[in-house]
């Protein structure tokens, strides 16, 4: 049985207190499962849907429709078991500002109605780590450090799923590559974990992902068989006036799609068209660009991503 599972699940909210007719779709019939020790990781920007997805998935909110369980346990039945056996790292940081780092997490533990040396085992690797600052005030602490420290709340009752929406955004790259570290080592230790992200190269980590935007799943799978099914040609360009480029490409009936990609611009062609490369640097070379450079790549999840969304 899967340790998570949501059936047609969606979730509206009123537009207006004045106008009770108008709803916003947060949820549109979300459909997925997560199998026991994996992790799953939900991709999607802001607004996609991710966040009211967690919040019906740990009782937060009912759902409208739709059927959803966290380890055979019904979302809207039994949400007092689901509660006592889930740990929930929320995007926003909810802690005690002006408790200290061991205060809030003794007082976590005696919540639940243990104690930090009995699962200490399960939080060691990252409790080492804000250990110095255990006396310092949650509130005074770094983005980095704010954020492990909320993981060891969620963890401290060793909950057999973990929810975390958006731990990492707004942490340096140092302390991301961190927290996926020690991701990485409690799925060995069998938690299941269901992690939101915006950011596409945290995609890769995942076991398997679902790529979400406008309340909706526009995909489900591994990232590699995601990468797989990308089904066109695609090519990386820039030259001396970038801007330029990509409107001239814009303007090219051969290219199926054209969007800036940090310093390069991804096109895109029909799979089975050998001439368009050289069709298209003919074409570039015509409106003049210079220093032109035009090469055969591999689509990765933001490729994948950007051309569900375009279609």
């Amino acid at each position: 049985m899967a340790d998570i599972s949501a059936e047609n699940i969606s979730k509206y909210y009123r537009k207006s207190k004045k106008k009770k007719g108008e709803k916003i779709t947060a949820l549109d019939a979300i459909t997925f499962s997560v199998e026991k020790g994996e992790l799953f990781g939900i991709i999607g920007p802001d607004g996609a849907g991710k966040t009211s997805l967690f919040r019906v998935l740990t009782t937060l909110l009912l759902p409208d429709t739709g059927n959803a369980t966290v380890s055979g346990h019904n979302v809207v039945k039994d949400y007092a078991a689901i509660r006592n056996i889930i740990g929930y790292m929320p995007g926003k940081f909810s802690l005690y500002l002006d408790l200290t780092v061991e205060e809030n997490i003794n007082f976590f533990a005696t919540l639940f109605g243990t104690t930090v040396q009995k699962n200490y085992d399960l939080v060691k690797d990252i409790y080492k780590q804000i250990e110095p600052f255990k006396t310092r005030r949650a509130g005074d602490l770094s983005g980095g450090m704010k954020q492990k420290l909320a993981l060891c709340c969620a963890l401290i009752h060793k909950p057999v799923v973990l929810f975390l929406d958006e731990p990492t955004t707004g942490v340096d790259a140092v302390s991301r590559k961190e927290f996926w570290e020690m991701l990485k080592h409690l799925k060995e230790q069998g938690i299941t974990i269901l992690v939101s992200t915006p950011y596409m190269d945290e995609a890769v980590l995942c076991d398997r992902i679902a790529l979400m935007q406008d309340a909706k799943m526009l995909s489900v799978d591994t990232p590699a068989n995601i990468e797989k099914s990308y089904p066109d040609a695609l090519f990386a360009l820039k030259s001396d006036n970038m801007y330029k480029l990509l409107n001239d490409i814009h303007s090219y009936g051969q290219a199926l799609s054209a969007f800036a990609f940090g310093e390069f611009i991804h096109v895109s062609s029909k799979k089975d068209d050998r001439t368009f490369e050289a069709g298209l640097k003919k074409y570039l070379e015509d409106k003049e660009h210079k220093e032109l450079e035009i090469k055969s790549i591999r689509p990765d999840i933001e490729d994948c991503f950007i051309r569900l969304l375009k279609k």
